[in-house]
């Protein structure tokens, strides 16, 4: 892959000259006071490459949908989910890897995936209550000392090359990162037993191995998992942190490390987390095998009591996320009778016209996180605390293939105009009397 982003660089560094020359003082669109004040939602102020999310067709890696990389990326299995690392590829040169190229790939990040023991002794210095998340960034944090990017720095590498060293961080990081999350794992919930890598086995498989999980359906999940969570365009915190404290020059790790701090929010990685506890919390109050007349009911009474329910709506989407599809879908083939599943299914026929019927909601529709815990629920991963652990596995895929263009490009530190509530008035007031 390397080989190949050489080649591709310089011209993407001549396209973004074209773009900056011929197009540089073309407006992108008015901000209003509301974008200001409503998280900046709908701003557009960031160049992110490997993907873009649409409000009606949802997520495009590299100009691809989600079921086109289904049927696209090598599969480990005929008919089976795509491969991370395909994925991988695709995100950082644009380009459909065909199977040689993933398996070349899938060789060097088992060739980058030994972890120094130091790190485990850092992890095991933390109680075995403090959370997984907070855990992982403290491995990813030890990971640091061993990046290549902040030794070029160091001795003083030429800005045009920054993008090498900052390649070799981030396949390393992606590399390690599996061992270290599944280390955090065996460590909290299964007496502090890890499991050692298996070198024949592909990225997500081997992930699923080190935790615990032998079953060939799990491994596919692992893969699907690993693919749909990696990058949902830049502005989401996780992905916008990492490009922010990379703007600064940090490195991957320092990069990674601050994005994983913003997933671990309630409002983002820990989503998937509370959209399972509320499904199990409808079963427990109503049970499994519930009426629609009843679980409506259940419905309006969340919402009445003034909370949301969880999984539903998006910041961007304006129909069914289609990574909540292809979760469906995959459920339908290899879990159809679960109870859990067919309570999914039931809350999906259900709330889009009761969030519809409110009057408040603009998207009423699923997004990813209203079925990824059920899935792994049934196969047997039922710690809920450590979802968030797998969502940053993923996303650091998609976070560092861009981080790496950020580098190659030479993008600029970011610095965007704060405005006091003084400062809006006054303008405004100006503005209406023109």
């Amino acid at each position: 892959m390397l080989s190949r982003l050489t080649e591709l660089v310089p011209k993407e560094q001549e396209r973004l000259k074209k773009i900056k020359k011929e197009y540089g003082k073309i407006s992108l669109g008015d901000t209003t006071v509301d974008m200001c004040v409503g998280g900046m939602r709908g701003i557009k102020g960031m160049l992110w490459e490997t993907s873009l999310l649409d409000a009606d067709e949802g997520i495009r890696f590299r100009g691809l949908s989600i079921p086109e990389c289904q049927k696209k990326l090598p599969a480990a299995i005929k008919g089976g989910e795509p491969l991370p690392e395909g994925l991988l590829w695709l995100l950082v040169t644009g380009e459909v890897p065909n199977k040689d190229q993933v398996a070349g790939l899938t060789k060097d990040l088992r060739a980058r995936s030994k972890v120094p023991g130091f790190v485990f002794d850092v992890l095991n210095q933390f109680p075995k209550s403090a959370h997984p998340m907070t855990q992982l960034t403290a491995g990813i944090m030890a990971l640091q000392t061993g990046s290549e990017f902040a030794k070029a720095y160091e001795q003083g590498i030429h800005k045009s090359k920054y993008w090498q060293p900052t390649y070799e961080d981030s396949l390393n990081l992606i590399a390690q990162l599996p061992e270290v999350a599944a280390f955090i794992y065996r460590r909290v919930y299964k007496g502090g037993k890890p499991i050692a890598a298996n070198l024949n086995l592909d990225y997500a498989a081997n992930y699923a191995h080190m935790l615990g999980f032998q079953d060939q359906k799990m491994h596919e999940l692992m893969r699907l998992y690993l693919t749909i969570h990696s990058d949902h365009e830049g502005g989401n915190v996780s992905a916008h942190t990492v490009h922010l404290v990379g703007s600064a020059l940090s490195d991957p790790y320092l990069s990674v490390a601050a994005g994983m701090n913003g997933l671990a929010g309630p409002l983002h990685g820990l989503a998937n987390q509370e959209v399972l506890r509320w499904i199990q919390g409808v079963v427990k109050e109503i049970g499994a095998d519930v009426s629609t007349e009843k679980l409506k009911e259940f419905v309006w009474k969340t919402l009445k009591s003034g909370k949301v329910v969880p999984g539903y709506g998006h910041a961007v989407l304006r129909k069914t996320d289609p990574r909540y599809a292809c979760q469906r879908e995959f459920a339908l083939k290899h879990l159809p009778n679960d109870p859990l599943f067919k309570m999914v299914s039931k809350i999906y026929e259900v709330v889009p016209p009761i969030l519809l019927e409110t009057g408040k909601v603009k998207n009423p529709w699923p997004n990813v996180d209203a079925h990824s815990g059920v899935l792994l629920q049934y196969f047997g991963l039922k710690e809920e605390n450590y979802y968030t652990v797998l969502f940053g596995v993923s996303r650091t895929i998609g976070v560092l293939s861009q981080l790496i263009w950020d580098r190659a490009l030479g993008l600029p530190i970011e610095r965007p105009k704060s405005l006091t509530f003084g400062w809006i008035e006054n303008y405004c007031k100006k503005k209406a009397k023109k």
